[in-house]
């Protein structure tokens, strides 16, 4: 084949293979599929809803809020009987929040009810369709958290400009009552804590679980107090200083395992029910839910269990010819007048009897048959710890003590406005 023909024929082949049909590229799709996220309230997804809250008002019921919002009796009377013993909706309190999840459709009606009066729990109720009725308790997370602070005025103060929760004064208080008197602290006393508290919702307190360590510093003197279970056999947890002291004396602090002083000993309390009169209260009380157990604060023998109109139930203990304590507001009494208790023992439990505007128990104290605030009496050291139990704890509380070692002291922020005033005052230029 000659020269002129092979050309030829490469040119002829060429042409025809680039005269092939090609399909044209498809047009690149610009929609993209967005994914909306859930979001959760209350365990409802709140993008599918039309979600309004209110505040329960007087004369406000269940079965009312609904009929108000479009659900005729007969149905609000088959969802009271799906969720009979399920949920219990009878108590709404006055002022606290509901929810209505209302359908996108066009004519909205109600979903979902959801009662949510504190933090921790709320109950969800379903409306339509398959009813239901459910009480929700959040999670509850325990964080372990360290403070400090440098006094100025006051401990409640200190904590609050340090952005501190200020609860944690009433733990410190409790734990030092028998050896700071709070009420004449100096400034520039001084202290460091780790503890533990409780969230829900990852951001929201629900309240202090309890102190671990502290350290407290008073006219220059340290103070350190370590948490341990002092009774293994009743659980009675107790605070000791580094050296394995006690931190109470012969009676325990208060009648509760974890005690939180709600009011004090205060012969000129004045009560704005009464006119602002004074009205003292001669005993300490230690707030706390009803149901919780009382203990005998020390070894003695039931002298009274009884009820009156302002003590309702209550329990008078005998434990020496100078000291003698009592116990009002029980819910239940556990104990018979003679039965001799140690210190510890259940007594009874908190309740809300007779005159108390709500769930604690009246500690009172006598000495020499003269009603006295136990927290400043010269009382005599408790126990020391046992022998068994004192090697356990010099081991238990050295991870303790060096994590307190290790805390800086933290200034408020109006203390270190205030020191750096001063500088700018002192600075010559």
């Amino acid at each position: 084949m000659s020269m002129y023909r092979v050309t030829a024929l490469l040119i002829f082949l060429s042409f025809f293979s680039c005269q092939e049909e090609t399909t044209p590229p498809a047009e690149e799709d610009q929609t993209k599929v967005v994914e909306v996220l859930p979001d959760l309230f209350y365990g409802i997804d709140r993008n599918q809803f039309t979600v309004q809250t209110q505040k329960i008002k007087r004369g406000n019921t269940f079965g009312k809020i609904l009929e108000d919002n479009g659900i005729d009796y007969p149905e609000v009377y088959s969802i009271l009987q799906a969720i009979k013993g399920k949920v219990n909706i009878r108590k709404l309190t006055i002022g606290k929040p509901y929810s209505l999840f209302y359908s996108k459709d066009s004519i909205p009606t109600p979903e979902y009810f959801v009662y949510h009066p504190g933090p921790q729990s709320y109950t969800r109720i379903h409306l339509r369709d398959s009813l239901y009725g459910d009480e929700i308790q959040k999670p509850v997370r325990l964080v372990e958290l360290e403070a400090s602070g440098i006094i100025e005025s006051s401990l409640y103060e200190t904590m609050q400009n340090s952005g501190i929760n200020e609860i944690l004064t009433y733990y410190l208080s409790d734990i030092y009552a028998w050896t700071v008197d709070f009420f004449r602290l100096q400034k520039g006393d001084r202290f460091k804590v780790v503890y533990t508290e409780k969230f829900v919702d990852d951001s929201i307190s629900i309240g202090i679980e309890r102190i671990k360590a502290a350290y407290f510093e008073h006219k220059g003197k340290p103070l350190y107090a370590f948490e341990y279970i002092s009774d293994p056999e009743k659980g009675i947890v107790d605070y000791f200083d580094d050296n394995a002291k006690s931190l109470r004396r012969a009676f325990l602090q208060g009648p509760l395992k974890f005690n939180r002083i709600s009011s004090r000993y205060n012969l000129r309390r004045r009560i704005a029910y009464y006119g602002n009169r004074i009205r003292p209260h001669k005993g300490t009380d230690f707030a706390a839910g009803v149901g919780t157990p009382i203990l005998a604060t020390a070894n003695g023998t039931v002298v009274k269990a009884s009820y009156t109109r302002g003590n309702g139930n209550y329990v008078t203990l005998n434990h020496n010819n100078i000291y003698s304590t009592q116990y009002l507001h029980m819910k239940k009494r556990k104990v018979k007048v003679g039965q001799f208790v140690e210190q510890g023992d259940v007594i009874g439990w908190v309740g809300m009897t007779g005159n108390t505007s709500g769930p604690h128990v009246c500690y009172r104290f006598w000495k020499n048959g003269k009603q006295v605030d136990p927290f400043k009496q010269k009382l005599p050291d408790a126990k020391p710890i046992s022998k068994e139990l004192k090697a356990k704890f010099v081991e238990h509380i050295i991870p303790l003590k060096t994590k307190l070692d290790c805390i800086s002291f933290e200034e408020s922020e109006t203390q270190i406005a205030k020191n750096n005033d001063n500088a700018d005052a002192k600075d010559p230029s």
